[in-house]
């Protein structure tokens, strides 16, 4: 397949930290419209790979290439404008603005390079009913004059959701979209996230929640100390003895759950 036909290629992406090799080598494919769970145990390197895709860290080494571009040495405000968006671990919004606001702010991105002049332009209109759109996709419609603190844990995430797709993404990274939620809260987020994605939007899903990433991920890629280890279907990686062990330690025999 043609490099323009990926949506993201990762290709041998390397970074260290002091004495620590936060990535070793990481490469991989990700197909349009795919959504791919990648998971591993604690300091295995995920955030740090998130945020070499985003451009929030520059790797030593390697490439990062979107939709046929090199943006390695791209900005993360360049990267968005290409279509990519990135959710945090720990909800963000701006706290001082209204839910409304703060989605809107997101929608105005493309207008100015001041994203808060997006909240003082005359086209506000468009993007405030943008913004109703999309919190009404997320399940948020009604809270649109609230001001964020109001919100409860799972209407948070629902919100840092909302902002990523106000941006027009073409590939979306989750990262640990359901920590903290409670197990009903997180299957219906986990089942908005799959509706998302089946509408056409990439997305990279990073989650400790094994039961709930196998429920919708066709595809897993396991990262353990800096590596790709495992990248296969579901049941395949679970099946994989180099993965029990990575989240097991050596000599157990029951797969990860």
């Amino acid at each position: 397949m043609d490099a323009v036909n990926w949506a993201l290629e990762v290709e041998a992406a390397a970074i260290r930290f002091g004495g620590v090799q936060a990535l070793a080598g990481v490469s991989f494919l990700i197909a349009p419209c795919e959504m791919a769970g990648l998971i591993g145990p604690n300091g295995a390197g995920k955030t740090t790979l998130l945020r070499i895709i985003a451009g929030v860290l520059s790797p030593d080494s390697g490439r990062v290439v979107l939709s046929g571009i090199d943006v390695t040495r791209w900005p993360t405000a360049r990267r968005v404008r290409h279509g990519l968006a990135l959710t945090h671990q720990i909800v963000r919004p701006f706290r001082s603005m209204t839910v409304l606001e703060n989605v809107t702010l997101a929608a105005g991105h493309r207008l100015t390079a001041n994203p808060f002049a997006a909240l003082t332009r005359i086209a506000r209109a468009a993007q405030e009913a943008r913004a109703r759109e999309i919190l009404a996709k997320v399940g948020l419609a009604g809270e649109d004059s609230k001001p964020v603190t109001a919100l409860p844990l799972g209407h948070l995430k629902r919100l840092e959701l909302a902002r990523a797709l106000a941006v027009d993404p073409s590939l979306i990274l989750l990262d640990e979209p359901l920590a903290g939620l409670n197990h009903n809260e997180a299957a219906k987020l986990v089942d908005l996230i799959a509706g998302i994605n089946a509408g056409g939007i990439t997305t990279i899903l990073v989650e400790h929640n094994l039961a709930q990433v196998m429920r919708v991920c066709r595809r897993l890629l396991v990262l353990d100390q800096g590596r790709i280890i495992a990248d296969a279907a579901p049941h395949e990686v679970m099946a994989n003895p180099a993965v029990r062990e990575a989240y097991l330690g050596p000599g157990r025999e029951h797969a990860a759950a």
